[in-house]
């Protein structure tokens, strides 16, 4: 059975990834061969003058997204080919970027005081909108699709999924549940997510044609799933142990095929968080004590895997642990 500490890292979400707490940098590693080296190409990315850097999101174009520490506080970044724009919404205390689509359109969040309060965001080459579901205490925005449909958390506790088209909110909810997240979606309105009961459990969904369906690693202790593409890819991460050297990423479908991320070399767990039509794949992993970012390439695409040289991350982000049962979505 796995420490409360142990699950309560675990079974993180990204509910509140604005939360980037104790970053530090840490010596470079150059990691080895992994079993599955052979299916993927492990790239580091580097954020320059960051201290640490987590990627979420992905689109065709190979254009990520994610959060990276400085000396100043917490930031978004959006990588380009290389070519690194960092993203602060103006004003805010820490910013966080999670996902875009094939226009470039980003979503994410930021807090505007010090704490776990945050507001969700669009950037639209470089202007900002504010996303608040009405009445909630507190919104996260985790994926876009080319529609421009955005899903994302919202509450502070007792916590909701919604999707917003054009500024029109459905809230999605377990019923019964505590609490209900909704994390990412595609250009087929297929949406991932997770959920919570007041009795425990956790398990995973995927929303496809109407039906919501259970999505959990057969023998996993627990399973969290962050992003799927058009052809239904998913990637998350599973827990088959005790420590951290038993949460491995993963890419899958719902034919059962399952392929097991671990980034060469790893001491600790790799987490996926985003994946691309091209199947390309972008997420975190820690080795010598500290979280790194990844960018993942099916090596059909690139040449034999290199060298893997990463820079270090700690970052926080906390969950909220969730259990099955049927779903229903109701307007706000």
């Amino acid at each position: 059975m796995l420490t409360k500490a142990q699950e309560a890292l675990s079974l993180n979400s990204c509910w509140t990834m604005l939360s980037i707490v104790a970053l530090f940098a840490i010596s470079p590693i150059a990691a080895g061969s992994s079993a599955n080296a052979a299916a993927y190409t492990f790239t580091e990315i580097i954020v320059p003058g960051a201290s640490s850097a987590v990627a979420f999101g992905i689109n065709d174009a190979g254009q990520i997204v994610g959060s990276f520490g400085d000396s100043t506080g917490g930031h978004g970044f959006l990588d380009t080919a290389g070519s690194f724009t960092q993203i602060d919404v103006p004003g805010a205390f820490g910013t966080g970027a999670s996902g875009i689509n094939d226009a470039g359109q980003i979503v994410g969040s930021f807090s505007s005081t010090p704490g776990p309060i945050t507001h969700g965001f669009l950037d639209t080459s470089g202007s900002f909108t504010q996303i608040d579901v009405p009445g909630a205490v507190s919104t996260s925005a985790f994926g876009i699709n080319d529609a421009g449909q955005i899903a994302g958390s919202f509450g502070f506790g007792n916590t909701h999924g919604f999707l917003d088209m054009s500024g029109s909110f459905t809230q999605i909810d377990v019923p019964g549940a505590s609490s209900t997240e909704v994390h990412g979606i595609n250009n087929a309105g297929e949406i991932v997510g997770a959920f919570s009961t007041q009795s425990g459990g956790s398990h995973r969904f995927l929303y496809s044609g109407g039906t919501f369906t259970n999505f959990d690693i057969p023998g996993a202790a627990a399973t969290n799933i962050f992003g799927i593409n058009d052809v239904g890819q998913i990637v998350g991460y599973f827990v088959t142990g005790p420590t951290l050297n038993d949460i491995h990423g993963f890419v899958a479908d719902t034919s059962g095929s399952l392929t097991t991320l671990d980034v060469p070399g790893t001491s600790a767990f790799t987490e996926a968080f985003g994946i691309n039509n091209a199947g390309e794949i972008v997420g975190l992993f820690v080795l010598g004590g500290g979280n790194r970012a990844f960018l993942a390439t099916p090596v059909a695409a690139v040449p034999e895997p290199a060298t893997l040289t990463l820079v270090s991350i700690s970052f926080a982000v906390l969950g909220i642990i969730m259990r099955r049962r049927a779903i229903s979505s109701k307007p706000l």
